[in-house]
């Protein structure tokens, strides 16, 4: 018995005539096909949509679009692997009529036409929104990194170039004691390898210069860093150690784990970024009301307390902060009474309002102190400060209170947050290998990741809906 064998290679086969036999009724690639052409690529802003009444002919922007949305849904995203594609895919080739574009036109689209591939994310999310695929009760927002294109190498900051500048002087000035020696010695014998020092020293010299630069130039600017491939990139916490990274927000929706909104930032934590996902997701949801859970990074009493303004009920519990590792006291030791105005103590003592702090970018605080902290025996556990133990109260706490509440009274909703929001990232990063930028600048950083984010629904909507459904849809 012999193995399964294949075709004769020199044995003359009949190809189907046609190249739509190639592609099933089921193949993703008709959908794109039908997404693409029923966009209005004018109104969306892509460049040449329009072709010019003179001159030589240019691609079809409708074409170009159809092999980036191909190219990130099936982990293929630089141009030059795009054009590879583009000669020897079937599927791309049946998607493109067989037009075989050079890297440079696949390159230049994508840098031609940021705002205009964003738009054409948006325009999915709204699609999914008239399938009614987006639940409409519960988002989960959260952040991740994602590695920029910048080494480690090439990002600095103060200290760095710091370390890094005493260490060029003190080997100078090693090699400048060498010469000496060299030079004490024999003419003859010294001389190649005092001119090898000469050239070390000047390499050294111009090192120490450029970097010299770079340290005035965050002290003009005032910036904490410096990336010099990415400027827009920053160094960031990952998992256990650093890396020099964007941070992408996403708002996740919760009936089927689809991308309701997202946006690229380089701050390097959450903070301050839990309004403008929770609004846009709502407004994009058309619901006047929405339920929005996160991590303890997004928690802030003014986001929260604008939040609960425009209708959107948080869930997100509260970060410590006295350290743990001291075992303080924390605020949450000490229960506020509003009849009094006070709060009191692990040790049964009253805290009375002192004083209140000017308003400052838009945040009041009410300061509360007690004298029993003089001659309290449980001083050592509580606090480290000579003047005793004082609580800080916002003026809108009560806000935060009844967040409070809601999370003792619905604790799965913390456990729903990461089943939500994990996912996503996960397929994104894993699954669709997109973990990391090719492009530079936050700008078009932030396209590519709307790429990522549609092709991301899109596998997800495939899966929920039958290909020959969604093209009906769009027809």
């Amino acid at each position: 018995m012999s193995h399964i064998r294949g075709a004769d290679r020199s044995e003359v086969l009949l190809f189907p005539q046609a190249l739509d036999d190639y592609i099933a009724e089921d193949n993703p690639v008709r959908f794109i096909e039908a997404f693409v052409v029923s966009l209005n690529l004018v109104e969306l802003g892509f460049a040449r949509a329009t072709p010019a009444a003179t001159g030589r002919p240019g691609y079809d922007p409708a074409d170009l679009l159809k092999l980036y949305i191909y190219g990130y849904l099936n982990r293929v995203r630089s141009s030059r692997m795009l054009e590879r594609e583009a000669g020897r895919n079937v599927e791309v080739m049946w998607l493109l009529s067989r037009l075989a574009p050079d890297f440079k036109t696949i390159a230049d689209f994508r840098r031609d036409n940021l705002k205009a591939i964003k738009r054409v994310c948006r325009e999915f999310t709204l699609l999914c929104k008239k399938l009614e695929l987006f639940g409409g009760e519960l988002i989960a927002i959260d952040g991740s990194k994602f590695r920029a294109v910048n080494s480690r190498k090439r990002n600095f900051n103060p200290a760095k170039l710091a370390r890094i500048i005493k260490s060029i002087d003190e080997r100078i000035t090693a090699y400048l004691a060498e010469m000496e020696q060299e030079d004490a010695a024999k003419p003859s014998a010294a001389k190649t390898s005092v001119e090898e020092l000469r050239v070390k020293i000047e390499q050294l010299r111009e090192r120490g210069q450029f970097h010299k630069n770079l340290a005035r130039e965050l002290q003009e600017s005032g910036a904490q860093e410096i990336s010099l491939t990415d400027p827009d990139s920053r160094l960031m916490s990952v998992g256990q150690g650093v890396d020099v990274c964007s941070n992408v927000q996403t708002a996740v929706d919760s009936k089927h784990k689809l991308i309701v909104h997202h946006e690229v930032t380089n701050a390097h934590t959450d903070e301050g970024c839990l309004v403008a996902m929770a609004t846009t997701a709502r407004q994009v949801r058309g619901v006047e009301t929405l339920e929005a859970v996160a991590d303890k990074g997004y928690y802030s009493g003014e986001e929260i307390k604008r939040c609960e303004a425009e209708g959107i009920v948080t869930y997100i519990p509260k970060a410590h902060v006295s350290p743990k590792l001291k075992k303080l006291f924390t605020k949450d030791d000490f229960r506020y009474d509003s009849s009094t105005d006070t709060y009191k103590c692990p040790e049964g003592a009253r805290l009375t309002h002192r004083f209140t702090t000017p308003e400052r970018n838009g945040v009041r605080q009410r300061y509360y102190r007690t004298t029993a902290c003089r001659s309290c025996v449980a001083r050592p556990v509580c606090t480290e400060n000579n003047r005793g133990r004082t609580i800080k109260r916002l003026m809108d706490e009560d806000v935060l209170e009844r967040m409070a509440q809601r999370l003792r009274s619905h604790p799965e909703k913390m456990r729903l947050r990461s089943q939500l929001v994990e996912h996503p990232f996960g397929t994104m990063k894993r699954g669709m290998n997109q973990g990391y930028f090719l492009l530079r600048g936050l700008k078009k950083v932030a396209t590519e990741m709307s790429l990522t984010v549609l092709c991301y629904n899109l596998k997800r909507v495939l899966n929920i809906m039958a290909v020959e459904k969604m093209v009906r849809e769009v027809a």
